[in-house]
């Protein structure tokens, strides 16, 4: 066997699909990285570093340092599905030489293929399995620790057995309905709820639990939580798909949802807390954060998920005040766009799923 393996400096970040901007405009405007030399326009933004090199989707930076949270976790780019720490590359001659290298540093290894794509495919098969397949909801995340490895050419491959996420490739696709939801937000939530189960163990709604959705039309995120049987009360000023408006455990209001008080909400639900607030409403940031603080300074809400959808020019430091939040997490999703999500609970359960 012929191989030299080589430790590389800095990091890698594999941008979400078609966001290579918003990741190089995070790295610039929120780490201040590469803001000192003359700049470059990659996808549209511009973005200044100086050894940062493009393989596909990822970018690496050598000279990127990553800091650490109080938890000692990185600090990682949203904009990056997953982060590669302590980056190494792989010369090597054969495939089953590439294969038995990755394999001496852990189990699960996951690709990301921009060239070589037949080449890359065989080391795969010569790695330990590990599910690439669409899933269906719901579905556990293993919390193994998930290495991801891209080939260079021919004999070179850039890897690490440190990522960021528990994800093959940091990403997750479900197995799409397009017959019975009214809108293709439900996976959105799919992806959510799964999130929060995987890093504060929260069960997924179930039946008997009470619901708040905010700016719910037409109807994608409640239809998920019927489908788990948790009763919803959805607020919007237009209705929601018919299917939902006939569902004797979805009570319906047309009005401005954020205007609603916590007590009200809980009255008209019966209930002292509620189990679930959603809100994925096309508002302003600094809007959902404030409607937000009220509901937690209620202390009638166990579980939060809201978007955070994006106005223009991101406000970084609003982001932090969400992320500050005790027992939550910010994240951006395989299926959000040019936006975040919020999870938060009150205090994480027995993982169920």
């Amino acid at each position: 066997m012929s191989v030299r393996v080589e430790k590389l400096s800095g990091a890698a970040f594999l941008a979400f699909p078609e966001m290579q901007g918003l990741l190089t405009s995070e790295l610039s405007e929120r780490f201040g990285y590469g803001a000192v030399v003359p700049a470059a326009t990659i996808s549209g933004t511009t973005f200044s570093a100086e050894k940062a090199q493009w393989y596909g989707d990822l970018l690496y930076c050598p000279d990127f340092s990553l800091q650490t949270d109080g938890d000692g976790n990185p600090v990682a780019p949203y904009w990056s599905r997953t982060t590669l720490i302590e980056p190494f590359l792989v010369h090597f001659d054969s495939i089953g030489d590439a294969a038995s290298a990755l394999r001496a540093v852990q189990r699960n290894w996951a690709p990301y293929q921009f060239t070589c794509f037949r080449r890359a495919s065989l080391v795969q098969e010569k790695l330990p399995h590990i599910n690439l397949k669409v899933r269906v909801f719901p579905v556990e995340i293993p919390h193994s620790p998930m290495g991801v490895y891209t080939l260079l050419d021919e004999h070179t491959l850039l890897a690490t057995g440190k990522t960021t996420s528990a994800l093959p490739a940091g990403t997750i696709q479900f197995e799409e309905d397009h017959t019975n939801p009214p809108s293709r937000a439900y996976l959105k939530l799919q992806e959510s709820l799964t999130m929060a189960n995987h890093f504060f163990c929260i069960p997924l709604p179930s039946a008997g639990q009470k619901c708040f959705e905010a700016g719910a039309c037409p109807g994608g995120w409640t239809w998920v939580l019927r489908e788990l049987g948790a009763d919803v009360f959805a607020v919007d000023r237009a209705e929601l798909a018919p299917s939902l408006m006939a569902d004797e455990h979805v009570i319906f209001q047309a009005h401005d949802a954020f205007t609603l008080k916590p007590e009200e909400v809980c009255a008209r639900m019966q209930c002292e807390k509620m189990d679930w607030v959603l809100s994925d409403v096309i508002c302003y940031p600094a809007r959902l954060y404030e409607w937000v603080q009220g509901w937690l300074e209620s202390g009638r809400v166990q579980n939060m998920i809201c978007t955070i959808k994006m106005q223009g020019a991101i406000d970084w430091d609003l982001v932090a005040k969400f992320a500050a939040i005790p027992n939550s997490r910010v994240l951006h999703l395989n299926y959000n766009k040019h936006e975040l999500t919020w999870i938060h609970t009150e205090s994480a359960g027995e993982k169920l799923i």
